[in-house]
């Protein structure tokens, strides 16, 4: 069997995600006060008891999302006995989440990684003035059409599919007046849904030039070592291990399409049979189902979900 081990992005956050994790692990709560440690702020009372407008906040739910994938992480390693070389043949994650994949390999540190995606969710947020920029889901169109379909609504304006989520899920970004004629448009070549998604910035865009700017200039301060496996690169859909390399695809991935469907069809393609979805929520999982079907899909969050998986490594 060979398993990848996949990390959620932004939306996958809720209040008091893993404390129940920290509660119960020592391993797990040392990685929430580290993570307060690097950031200067105790972002765990945040992701712990809200209010939940600040745990939305893009510069303190990157972070948060990471906490609870490498608490999470952590206690696999220290209760299941994980080790990613034996157990795992690949690591991916869907957009911030391919932060939290680098650093449970090993590419990074968590404190480093911390840092980063505040800077990360700072700039992202302030590329844009609030209000000019949107995003929307097209659904029941595949990649090609959503592509399409954006490029038609761009007029001039910035107008790209920025997720491929899934076969029919595609999200597209820009600018507010073109979006809107996106989902016009959709709708009239035959998308079962097109509507406005409520985030408070157009990620994955020309539009975050600024942030993608800001994001080279961090990490050519930060050490990136060799995964302990390879990384499924967003940008690319395909494996990367070569630091400088990893560091110039993060940086492409601000403004780059998130290629998550193309993602999992490759580790499909290539002999995963298992991905296991690390962090809070489950929202990877439900894409897999739709992409690689004869893929098994496995979420953990809570202790539960260790308890239960732990014994599959043996």
């Amino acid at each position: 069997m060979s398993i990848a081990f996949t990390f959620p992005g932004q939306g996958s956050q809720s209040v008091g995600m893993g404390k129940a994790l920290a509660d119960a692990f020592p391993v797990a709560r040392a990685v929430f006060d580290e993570i307060d440690a690097a950031l200067g702020q105790k972002l765990t009372a945040v992701i712990w008891d809200g209010p939940e407008n600040d745990l939305t906040l893009t510069e303190n739910a990157q972070p948060a999302l990471m906490a609870v994938s490498l608490a999470a992480f952590r206690v696999l390693q220290d209760e299941a006995g994980l080790d990613l070389k034996k157990h795992a043949s690949f690591v991916a994650g869907h957009s911030l989440g391919e932060y939290s994949a680098l650093a449970a390999s090993g590419a990074l540190t968590i404190a480093d990684t911390a840092r980063l995606l505040r800077i990360r969710g700072r700039a992202m947020q302030a590329a844009t003035p609030v209000g000019t920029g949107a995003m929307a889901a097209l659904l029941g169109l595949d990649y090609e059409q959503a592509a399409a379909v954006a490029a038609e609504a761009a007029q001039g304006e910035v107008c790209q599919a920025a997720n491929d989520n899934a076969p029919g899920q595609v999200v597209i970004s820009g600018a507010k007046a073109a979006v809107e004629r996106a989902v016009e448009i959709a709708k009239g070549k035959g998308a079962k849904r097109a509507i406005l998604l409520p985030v408070s910035a157009p990620f994955h865009c020309a539009l975050m030039q600024p942030a993608a700017d800001a994001m080279a200039e961090a990490l050519e301060k930060v050490a990136i070592a060799a995964p302990a496996v390879p990384l499924i690169a967003n940008v690319l859909a395909q494996p990367i291990s070569d630091s400088s390399e990893i560091r110039r695809r993060l940086v492409e991935q601000v403004t780059g399409t998130v290629r998550w469907r193309e993602s999992v069809e490759y580790l499909a393609g290539a002999g995963v049979t298992k991905l296991v979805e690390v962090g809070s929520g489950k929202v990877l999982s439900g894409l897999v189902r739709r992409i690689a079907s004869g893929v098994e899909a496995v979420s953990i969050g809570t202790p539960d979900d260790v308890a239960a998986f732990a014994p599959t490594l043996r």
